[in-house]
């Protein structure tokens, strides 16, 4: 049976205060983002249990129109239960943000029509992949779905992007760039930090995908004192290249406990119409005790005058044009109580006013000191 959370978040009526920021003189005018309004946030219980499954590490989200539910995908790599999304339908308005409702959930499946197997249990000489889905997208088209893994570098697992119709089950592999492939060398694709993010162009023709940190040859990661760069690539729905373009990521927002480790990387992305994208900038910083602070912004890409980089080998010490970025939400600024890690976004239905709305979601990789959090913003 469908199970609802009503944990109205009351609290955050001070917050729904709209969020505007100007755009930057250098951005154009045809932005169609002003700011994003908060209209509430909902959590969902560590470790819920849900048709014999337990809910967690959601770091993927995106809304079935045709259905009007959501697809939230965990990026448990099966250890848990095996690789799964879930069906899930949002009660909010433009005031409030009432429930969570998970209706069902569904497993993906392999070429062979199999589950997928955690790394203990993976017949890697067969072809057989571990997955690490960090991403999830519903096809405009036929409401199918497209989701990305980000493979193991330690055991030579490339990074891959799958069609699967509604129900999980495997359709075909989308072919990607071999300088995204996993090494023995420092090239390519770094472990874990691989495709977080993936969207479809506004008319659906196409398919943004985004990683996570620098490939290898790119340059080093970011850090509090310096930013870094991913490449975030446009591609047809055969795995043509249609552009590929340099993003540049901020330096880590504040600084770890001695010997501890902070990190920052595109988490999501969405795009806004032809030649913007959404990013989420999602930064962790581990204090003393090993518990980490997020920091997570979200930022309005251009690619319009940036250099299309695809045939660029290695972007350290290459000259090249990066798209531009302007500041559109600091999550830390509108009032919540804790900013966790923000890992999923997607565009909603429009609210009763014929404004947009906005989805927001955090994977809490099953930690009794994170939360899942999603939150509901219109958009203005």
């Amino acid at each position: 049976m469908p199970q609802p959370f009503h944990r109205a978040r009351t609290a955050l009526a001070l917050a729904s205060a709209a969020i505007l920021l100007s755009a930057c003189a250098s951005f154009p005018h045809d932005a169609p983002i002003a700011g994003l309004r908060l209209i509430g946030e909902q959590r969902i219980a560590l470790k819920y249990a849900f048709e014999g499954t337990t809910v967690g590490g959601l770091s993927g989200i995106d809304y079935d129109a045709a259905s009007n539910t959501w697809v939230m995908e965990s990026d448990d790599r099966s250890e848990i239960n095996p690789a799964r999304f879930y069906r899930a339908t949002l009660s909010y308005d433009s005031t409030a943000f009432s429930a969570v409702t998970f209706n069902s959930v569904h497993f993906f499946t392999q070429p062979d029509g199999s589950r997928y197997p955690n790394l203990a249990h993976a017949k890697l000489d067969r072809g057989e992949q571990v997955p690490d889905i960090e991403t999830i997208r519903v096809d405009p088209r036929d409401g199918s779905l497209w989701y990305g893994s980000e493979g193991n570098r330690k055991v030579g697992l490339h990074p891959f992007v799958r069609h699967a119709d509604r129900d999980g089950k495997y359709l075909a592999t989308l072919p990607t760039p071999a300088m995204f492939n996993v090494s023995k060398e420092e090239i390519g694709s770094r472990n874990n930090m691989s495709f977080e993010a993936l969207s479809f162009s506004s008319d659906g023709k196409s398919l943004w995908l985004g990683m996570e940190a620098a490939l290898y040859q790119d340059g080093p990661l970011a850090t509090p004192d310096r930013g870094s760069v991913v490449r975030i690539t446009r591609l047809d729905r055969a795995g043509t290249v249609l552009g590929q373009y340099a993003y540049p990521i901020e330096p880590v927002a504040s600084r770890p406990a001695p010997g501890r480790e902070a990190d920052n990387g595109v988490s999501e992305i969405l795009a806004v119409n032809g030649h913007q994208v959404l990013v989420v900038e999602r930064a962790g910083v581990a204090n003393a005790n090993g518990l980490y602070t997020n920091h997570v912004r979200i930022y309005a890409m251009e690619t319009d005058g940036a250099t299309d980089i695809q045939a660029i080998p290695a972007l350290a010490g290459a000259s090249y044009v990066p798209a531009r970025k302007r500041l559109l939400l600091d999550l830390e600024k509108i009032g919540l109580s804790r900013v966790d890690n923000i890992e999923g976004i997607s565009w909603g239905p429009r609210l009763a006013n014929g404004r947009r709305s906005l989805v927001m979601i955090s994977d809490d990789n099953f930690n009794p000191q994170q939360v899942t959090q999603i939150l509901a913003f219109e958009v203005l």
